[in-house]
């Protein structure tokens, strides 16, 4: 399975940048971003399209990774080094990665949840707090 997630992830990868976002840039309903993060053990720079919500003058993500009780592989990327880079209609720019910590997590939770309802579902399903990243333009 592992195998098939990533030879997907690198196609929808690949057909986002060609289109410029044309295709690929939206996926159940979510805009998609790409987003490039330092692998904390290769150093390699790993590619991920994920859902993203504009929000608080940057981009809401969530590292849900579908309900799984554990966190996806680019969370821990940004959390060793929140420096990244985001693609998104074919535009690139540096971030900042800030994790959203617990005295505001609800309250972004819940709007969240308001705008995408299956998320609550997502968090039913893991023992795990399903992290909320901000991205801010790194100026």
């Amino acid at each position: 399975m592992n195998f098939f997630m990533k030879a997907f992830t690198g196609l929808h990868v690949l057909l986002v940048r060609l289109s410029g976002g044309k295709l690929g840039g939206t996926m159940n309903g979510f805009k998609v971003l790409i987003l490039n993060t330092t692998g904390r053990k290769s150093g390699k720079t790993r590619a991920n399209p994920l859902g993203y919500f504009e929000h608080q003058d940057g981009y809401l993500i969530v590292a849900s990774n579908g309900g799984q009780n554990h966190h996806p592989a680019w969370f821990y990327n940004l959390s060793g080094n929140p420096q990244v880079a985001i693609e998104i209609m074919g535009t690139k720019s540096n971030a900042r990665a800030q994790i959203v910590g617990s005295e505001n997590y609800q309250q972004i939770w819940d709007w969240l949840v308001a705008q995408a309802p299956q998320y609550a579902n997502y968090a039913k399903s893991t023992t795990r707090q399903i992290p909320l990243v901000l991205l801010k333009s790194a100026k």
